[in-house]
């Protein structure tokens, strides 16, 4: 075993290492872990994919483990996996550390001579929005970085992109990390320590993987242990003209969570994203003669850029915006970079889409909103909207979010396998807005969903499909949910 810096361990020739998950994360690490002359025992819970046989040195594929094997040193862990699964029970029963992807590559990068800085991202809400901005903004600077981790390419692979174990891959060297985490990445990654991190919000989610809030919190608040820690304080009030503008005295709705975080954060500088004028240390933003500006207290650069020059709809993305500067000036961005990737900037598929106007009503597709608080943001973008919800809501509660979109609903058409948890809530928050369950669970649920979205929509209504749950009880995918949803919504358009 390799000691890195900090006295984290890396695997060495020779180490037996058992590679849990096969995935996407899964290979990279493998083929990483057999260039270097570990022995890797790779487990799965499903069959060993087709790239395991092209990785040249000792891997075996050993199906499902239930235990670690004698004389293993380290489990790498796919993030899915959650800690509860027996192999991972029994490593650390034995005293056997388990780490994932995102903490050997944070290990690999501080072992190397030249480690660069980490921006990471995280929250429940926002994140590849953020990133894609971040991203753009590096880029604009004239920065060599991709995003990655959650999003476009593992970050161990980030981290080895133009070294001498990666000779297959024509990406360059990274100048830095710009990494999207999700709680399960954290929770592996317990020596992380970014150049800044972000917590853009917290809200139920993954509570059948976490076990509690409390845990999924603490999860979060790893990505605040570097030498910056940001956080939006607090989140946007929905004041019905769609328009971003600063509060009000007394229309302050702080996220305690997010808050209490930044403030408990071991993070030498702490920087606040409010919805408001910013004072020392935040980020914010100002309204002169109708246009709002984004202005920066906490580095000193004062105006960054104008909320009019960001391409997407909803307040909370100017929020989004505000974030990603925060981390682009960590890293000594110039202002007008940080203006010109806010301008560059345009949103991923199933992020929010316009899919279509059919007769004066708008067809937009936010499948990625998988839970009640992505949901809510997405809804608050909208005045008069035909809700198309339903799923897996992974332990979630809706009453709050129903309770605050209800005057904006011109009807419901429910899906998937926690839609009775959604009709109740509607039941008792809004008992007058007409809604249908769609029962089938096939392929053409969704063209039956959206044929009753129709009939519930008139002239000015916006059909959204933001679900506020996962979709992994009826499709393969939160994307092949929004595809089956603009297929619908191109076959109303045929005569």
């Amino acid at each position: 075993m390799i000691i890195a810096d900090g006295g984290r361990g890396l695997p060495g020739a020779g180490d037996l290492v058992v590679a849990a998950g096969a995935g996407v994360t899964g290979l990279p690490v493998v083929r990483y872990l057999a260039r270097i002359g570990a022995s890797v025992l790779v487990t799965s819970n499903r069959p060993a994919p087709a790239g395991l046989a092209e990785i040249a040195g000792d891997v075996t594929f050993a199906g499902d483990l239930m235990s670690v094997p004698q004389g293993c040193s380290l489990v790498v862990t796919s993030a899915g996996i959650p800690p509860s699964h027996p192999l991972l029970a029994s490593a650390l029963a034995a005293d056997i550390e388990v780490i994932g992807e995102t903490e050997l590559a944070w290990r690999i990068d501080q072992a190397s001579g030249s480690p660069r800085p980490w921006l990471v991202v995280t929250g429940t809400n926002g994140k590849t929005t953020t990133i894609g901005l971040l991203e753009a903004m590096l880029q604009a600077a004239g920065r060599q970085v991709t995003a990655c981790g959650n999003v476009g390419w593992p970050v161990i692979e980030a981290v080895l992109a133009g070294g001498p174990l990666e000779p297959w891959q024509q990406q360059p060297r990274q100048d830095l990390i710009a990494a999207e985490l999700s709680s399960f990445q954290l929770h592996y990654a317990p020596s992380l320590r970014p150049r800044a991190g972000l917590l853009l919000n917290l809200a139920e989610d993954h509570l059948d993987w976490h076990g509690s809030m409390a845990a999924y919190a603490q999860a979060k608040a790893l990505a605040l242990t570097g030498d910056i820690a940001v956080a939006v304080r607090d989140r946007p009030v929905d004041h019905g003209s769609g328009r971003f503008r600063p509060r009000l005295r007394g229309e302050n709705h702080p996220d305690p969570t997010a808050e209490s975080l930044l403030r408990a954060a071991p993070a030498g500088i702490k920087v606040e994203v409010i919805d408001g004028v910013p004072a020392d240390g935040q980020i914010g933003v100002t309204a002169a003669g109708g246009a709002e500006t984004v202005v920066d207290q906490a580095f000193g650069h004062g105006r960054l850029f104008a909320a009019a020059d960001l391409r997407l709809p909803g307040r909370h993305n100017v929020t989004n915006a505000m974030a990603a500067a925060a981390l682009a000036l960590a890293v000594d961005v110039p202002p007008p970079a940080i203006r010109q990737g806010v301008r560059a900037f345009t949103p991923g598929a199933h992020r929010n889409q316009p899919v279509a106007e059919i007769g004066g009503v708008r067809y937009v597709n936010d499948t990625k909103a998988t839970n009640p608080h992505a949901a809510a943001a997405s809804l608050l973008a909208y005045q008069r909207v035909v809700w198309i919800a339903g799923g897996q809501l992974k332990g979630a509660t809706v009453d709050e979010l129903v309770a605050r979109i209800a005057d904006r609903l011109a009807g419901v058409v429910l899906l998937g396998v926690d839609a009775q948890v959604i009709e109740d809530a509607l039941g008792r928050h809004a008992p007058d807005v007409p809604r249908i369950s769609v029962g089938r669970t096939d392929d053409g649920a969704m063209d039956e969903a959206v044929r009753a979205a129709a009939t519930l929509a008139a002239p000015g209504t916006v059909v959204l499909l933001a679900p506020a749950a996962a979709s992994l009880d009826m499709f393969s995918s939160y994307a092949a949910r929004g595809d089956a949803f603009a297929r619908a919504v191109a076959a109303l358009d045929r005569p």
